[in-house]
């Protein structure tokens, strides 16, 4: 098994990806324009496994100068429970460090109840204090 960073030339087979992971929305900010602008946004942060040439999993990984934000983290299920996603976020998190940040989010959806567990087994915590609001740009 090989982490590699994440290029846009991944696009397809992780988006495949995202498409056939329970739990993972999906928007227009999935598209190719908007992934190849976040790569290009945060180099060295984004990465994928692959077992030989088939991808298998995916961590994207972004931030605003004071905290990282945590995107896209799959797993194909039959490549699951073997510490793919911990040796991905461990490569995101190792960058964001090196870059100075001090704090990492993600989200995850209030359905994706596997999700959630396992972001708590890793030892990620909720904030329930905390209310996510968004605001469309079109």
């Amino acid at each position: 098994m090989q982490i590699l960073e994440m290029t846009i030339a991944d696009y397809e087979e992780a988006i495949q990806l995202w498409q056939q992971t329970p739990g993972m929305g999906l928007s227009s900010a999935d598209e190719r324009p908007a992934i190849a602008r976040f790569l290009e946004r945060n180099p060295g942060l984004c990465f994928v496994a692959r077992q030989g040439t088939t991808l298998v999993g995916t961590a994207m990984c972004g931030h605003d100068g004071r905290r990282g934000y945590i995107y896209h983290v799959a797993v194909a299920e039959a490549y699951r429970s073997q510490g793919i996603a911990n040796r991905m976020m461990e490569h995101c998190l190792d960058g964001l460090r090196r870059q100075g940040i001090q704090k990492a989010h993600l989200m995850v959806y209030e359905t994706n109840l596997g999700g959630i567990a396992f972001w708590h087994k890793v030892g990620w915590y909720r904030r329930d204090e905390l209310a996510i609001m968004s605001t469309d740009l079109k």
